[in-house]
């Protein structure tokens, strides 16, 4: 008996070298570069690190990058959800083609993506020249960039939601339709609560995704100061400029808002465990 306890408590053989290699590899790639972001700030003091952060060009860049990135998780959160729900509940011809589809803002190099939607939403672009009639410009705007953030976002809501949807019992479902209730009060009551953990923690990852992106968006947002500029590419002059100081403190806010997110969706997942497993 003893020995069957003590095989069964060392699972993975080796545990202590395998630690001791995760955490390294944790460290090497993870928390050394961002405790070097921290250390280059500490070069500032506090009154001139708020005073680099709150110049106007920077307060604008971060607002275009929040807004933009905050709009397409929104619409991500919307069509991510009913991606997946299409994909999980109905068969159609070319389903696993298009769930493929689905990895292709994992997969294509960020710097291509952007070229494309640029060349498609330019006035001239097959898509542009249709908003163009309405005397509405889509390449080098705003909307440009929320939708090269929609791009590149929309996976991470889709595939969290998926497994939740495929792991979902229809029984209850059919049980509720058979005692009278209607399909938005089946969705409302029994679907969604369901759903909300998986789908806000895909929010999350997308508006995050949106903040940092850069590759996708430098080419179709058209890099205006005050107008369309973004906190990565922002960050990325200064570096040109070997403004490490300003780089280091704009790179610190937005390392902060992503820790934020994090224990956000942390916390979400917690409760939702706790929920679950009571």
């Amino acid at each position: 008996m003893q020995r069957r306890r003590r095989s069964r408590k060392r699972v993975i053989p080796g545990f202590g070298v395998g630690l001791g290699v995760t955490v390294a590899m944790v460290s090497i790639i993870v928390l050394i570069p961002l405790i070097s972001i921290v250390i280059s700030t500490l070069h500032l003091t506090f009154a001139e690190f708020i005073t680099t952060i709150a110049k106007p060009r920077v307060l604008h860049a971060f607002w275009v990058s929040i807004s933009c990135s905050l709009c397409a998780a929104v619409v991500n959160l919307i069509l991510g959800v009913l991606l997946a729900w299409v994909l999980v509940r109905y068969q159609f011809p070319f389903r696993r083609l298009m769930d493929g589809l689905l990895e292709l803002p994992f997969a294509l190099p960020t710097a291509i993506a952007g070229i494309a939607l640029t060349s498609l939403t330019v006035n001239t672009g097959w898509v542009g020249s249709l908003f163009a009639r309405a005397g509405i410009s889509v390449a080098y705007t705003r909307l440009g960039i929320t939708i090269a953030l929609i791009f590149v976002g929309i996976p991470f809501v889709a595939r969290t939601v998926q497994p939740v949807l495929e792991k979902l019992d229809p029984t209850y479902e059919e049980a509720a339709d058979l005692m009278g209730a209607g399909r938005g009060l089946i969705f409302r009551r029994i679907i969604l609560p369901e759903l909300r953990p998986a789908a806000l923690t895909g929010f999350g990852l997308a508006f995050a995704r949106g903040l940092g992106e850069y590759g996708s968006v430098v080419f179709i947002a058209g890099n205006q100061p005050y107008k369309t500029e973004i906190a990565p590419l922002l960050i990325y002059s200064q570096l040109q400029e070997y403004d490490y100081g300003e780089a280091t403190a704009i790179a610190l806010v937005m390392l902060i808002i992503a820790f934020v997110l994090l224990f956000l969706m942390n916390h979400i997942q917690v409760r939702a465990s706790r929920r679950t497993s009571g």
